[in-house]
């Protein structure tokens, strides 16, 4: 599950934030000031950071100043004005991205993907996944059998990646867990496998070829024959 660090001094705001990413599957951790944001970052080591320009004890800029120092993750820049000042020095201080408030989800969620593919290009880090005849396309979260898409949820597809991700090697329900919902949430071992159902349903059962093994007593696995 992808981390998000929300820095935002406002409360109402913040909240919004939270709820709307951790509906998309987000993992989210948030900060109210510059310097207690420095101290989540090394904390807890995000995806991606959401930070506001204006903060109090350090501002925003100030604080992608100095995590650029250290790290290449990937910061959008979140302000109230949308001027030009803003967005070039945020942009010459190593902001990936800039959103002006106030702002659709729609566009955040599109913006993330966007700058999160470009930072796993730039890391070699594959941005598709094949086995047999399925493809999955992490930046667009779209996914093809024999050609055809298929129309999953966030949740369906955040398993899928992970078990084809994993190909080759049983994962547990435990695993499965921690890397679909997050070892934060509390998700009895039968979801998971509710969610496999609904997998083969649309991809074993329309192919006529079965893609997700149960492993008895252990878990699941995808097995790629080439």
């Amino acid at each position: 599950m992808q981390k998000v660090l929300v820095v935002e001094d406002d409360r109402g705001i913040a909240d919004f934030v939270r709820l709307e990413l951790e509906h998309e599957g987000f993992s989210v951790v948030s900060a109210e000031s510059g310097r207690t944001a420095l101290s989540v970052y090394e904390k807890e080591d995000p995806d991606i950071i959401l930070l506001d320009i204006m903060l109090p004890e350090l501002s925003g800029l100030e604080v992608l100043r100095r995590i650029r120092k250290i790290s290449h993750v990937p910061v959008i820049l979140v302000t109230a004005r949308d001027e030009t000042y803003d967005k070039v020095n945020g942009l010459d201080a190593g902001a990936d991205d800039y959103i002006a408030k106030p702002f659709e989800i729609e566009e955040l969620l599109a913006r993330m993907r966007a700058v999160m593919r470009r930072a796993a290009d730039a890391q070699g880090i594959p941005s598709e996944l094949r086995v047999k005849n399925l493809e999955i396309n992490l930046g667009k979260m779209e996914v093809l059998l024999e050609g055809q898409p298929v129309d999953l949820s966030r949740t369906e597809f955040l398993l899928l990646k992970t078990l084809v991700g994993h190909k080759n090697t049983v994962l547990s329900r435990d695993t499965i867990i921690s890397e679909v919902w997050g070892s934060n949430h509390y998700i009895e071992e039968n979801s998971v496998d509710v969610y496999v159902r609904y997998l083969r349903s649309k991809i074993d059962e329309k192919s006529n070829e079965e893609y997700i093994s149960t492993v008895r007593g252990s878990g699941y696995i995808v097995k790629d024959t080439d």
